[in-house]
């Protein structure tokens, strides 16, 4: 394979194996997390999600810190010192100041290195959304697209990701604030579970609310009937947090109703995201036609 001009690097929160990023040349930033006082770096690996997961489920508490100006600078100095242009993109801005902190950097290494480009982009995506954002671009780098073009097709389309979530336990969301502590104990009292989407502003929101496990995914499913619309040839990633049954079921029906998607790929969720909605959190991500707004 001929050498790559330039360079594409994301964070952890993209939520892809460490062997994409391996095999893809994508160099990764990663967030950390605490569990019971002990402080990890984020790998990306199958492994060490399945991992967290369990402890998740055990009763331990889950806690993550975002990376600060000084981090995100000296992840970009060992990219720049490569002498190559660099694309950076991290989660929507709505979700995360590290993206401030990220921007903020970035000014700073642009003053350093004159002579090379730094984009960083609000993806107004987060998780595997970005993932899949990343995995369309890399398409593009490897098949001969410039780092303008690259960047025009991401800015052009990143609204097309579709993001759609559901949650088991409405507890996490009560932590996080996205939950009033009443609508937490009344929503698991009534097996109430919310079918949330990233809007066009990259900002989490709840669509609706259902009885049930099987709805909230047969509702993602209809969703995915009114916004996934050419679906030929496209790729579709589901992440869950140790939910593997409610990942093969959502994959099969997908296959039924889109029969001419090119694959669709099961990954364990990222701890970071995993870690503020919590063991049994569900997503579904696909370039569509329209996000609700």
């Amino acid at each position: 394979m001929a050498e790559r001009d330039y360079i594409i690097a994301t964070a952890s929160t993209a939520d892809l194996p460490a062997e994409f990023f391996e095999e893809h040349d994508v160099p990764f930033i990663s967030y950390n997390y605490t569990i019971d006082n002990e402080v990890y770096y984020d790998d990306c690996r199958e492994e060490s999600r399945e991992r967290v997961y369990k402890r998740m489920r055990k009763g331990a508490e889950l806690s993550t810190s975002m990376i600060n100006t000084y981090e995100y600078h000296e992840f970009f100095k060992k990219l720049m010192e490569q002498g190559k242009d660099v694309l950076y993109l991290d989660m929507t801005k709505q979700l995360s100041h590290s993206y401030v902190n990220a921007a903020e950097a970035a000014g700073q290494i642009r003053e350093e290195y004159p002579n090379q480009r730094f984009y960083v982009m609000d993806t107004l995506c987060v998780s595997g959304g970005l993932g899949l954002l990343i995995t369309y671009m890399v398409r593009l780098r490897d098949g001969g697209s410039s780092f303008d073009e690259v960047i025009d097709w991401a800015e052009k389309h990143k609204r097309n990701i579709m993001h759609w979530f559901t949650v088991d336990d409405l507890h996490y969301l009560k932590r996080s604030g996205r939950v009033s502590n009443s609508e937490a104990m009344v929503g698991s009292l009534l097996h109430v579970k919310p079918v949330l989407y990233v809007d066009n502003d990259g900002r989490l929101t709840l669509c609706n609310k259902v009885r049930g496990r099987k709805s909230a995914l047969l509702a993602i499913l209809d969703k995915m009937k009114t916004d996934f619309t050419e679906p030929d040839g496209q790729e579709v990633h589901i992440n869950h947090a140790d939910c593997i049954g409610d990942a093969e079921f959502v994959r099969d029906r997908v296959l039924e109703n889109f029969p001419s998607v090119s694959r669709v790929t099961i990954t364990n969720l990222g701890v970071v995201i995993g870690a503020h909605c919590g063991p049994g959190l569900f997503t579904i991500f696909y370039l569509g036609n329209k996000r609700f707004s």
